[in-house]
């Protein structure tokens, strides 16, 4: 497992992020992460319980919401949770911790968790085993990592490029894991695994300008309709995907079966 560092804390990176942008509209790409893969879990079981846990300014939350889904957000942002309930005050979403939750033994059926354990410095196992406890028997999880490969080695050298802060201490972002460790570690938390697959959410080569859908960077609508590259670089994209997909990947999406 390779850790990242940048030039902000964790906490202050997406507090920052969160606050910057606007509550999220109900996810509506199928086809972009993470829905795709949410929707690959859940399906349209609506009588189960689900929690979202990390779930950010609300994107898959408020899709599973509108749609009359039993489901519950979580996330340790409070400008983020705020907004949420700002936006629609039926939403069941509250401020929390992923070591130690607020819910009962067994509640939840499913459990999506998409970036939320890879920005955990120390002791992810604790966390997915807190997470273990609230799932029903035989419940499901899909989460996602960020992988240890040539795609977030390039995503980390045009950052350090690029900065032009202060350079003076350095802070854990996230982690990077290899699939052996993902499957060592979900294991070791009492889960099996059943799959684990390559996803990209925003491409290293929407980095630059000239290969986006559109030429500008909206984080609204690329949270909404996925972040979209233009024809040569949908290509691209495809050829990397098709022929190099662990190293061109940015995630690791991990299904799980509680044990």
């Amino acid at each position: 497992m390779r850790k990242t560092f940048r030039y902000k804390n964790n906490y202050n990176y997406w507090l920052d992020r969160w606050d910057k942008i606007g509550v999220d509209e109900s996810m509506v790409n199928k086809n972009a992460y993470p829905l795709k893969f949410a929707h690959q879990l859940i399906e349209n079981d609506k009588n189960n319980y689900i929690l979202e846990a990390g779930c950010g300014n609300g994107r898959l939350l408020r899709y599973y919401h509108e749609r009359n889904f039993k489901i519950v957000g979580i996330d340790f942002i409070r400008v983020a949770v705020d907004k949420i309930k700002k936006a629609d005050n039926s939403i069941k979403v509250i401020q929390g911790d992923i070591f130690d939750t607020p819910f009962p033994d067994q509640k939840f059926k499913y459990v999506l968790a998409f970036g939320l354990y890879h920005n955990i410095e120390n002791d992810v196992k604790r966390a997915l085993v807190e997470t273990n406890r609230i799932m029903t028997k035989g419940g499901l999880i899909c989460a996602s990592f960020r992988a240890d490969n040539i795609q977030n080695r390039i995503i980390d050298l045009l950052y350090i490029r690029r900065f032009r802060g202060d350079k003076s201490k350095k802070y854990f972002h996230k982690s990077n894991y290899k699939k052996s460790e993902l499957k060592k570690l979900f294991e070791s938390a009492s889960f099996s695994i059943s799959k684990i697959e390559t996803s990209i959410n925003m491409p290293f080569l929407f980095k630059f300008k000239i290969l986006r859908g559109k030429n500008f960077f909206n984080e609204e609508d690329g949270r909404k309709n996925g972040y979209r590259l233009n024809f040569f670089g949908a290509l691209i994209n495809s050829f990397l995907m098709k022929y190099l997909p662990d190293q061109f990947c940015n995630l690791y999406i991990v299904y799980g079966e509680k044990a």
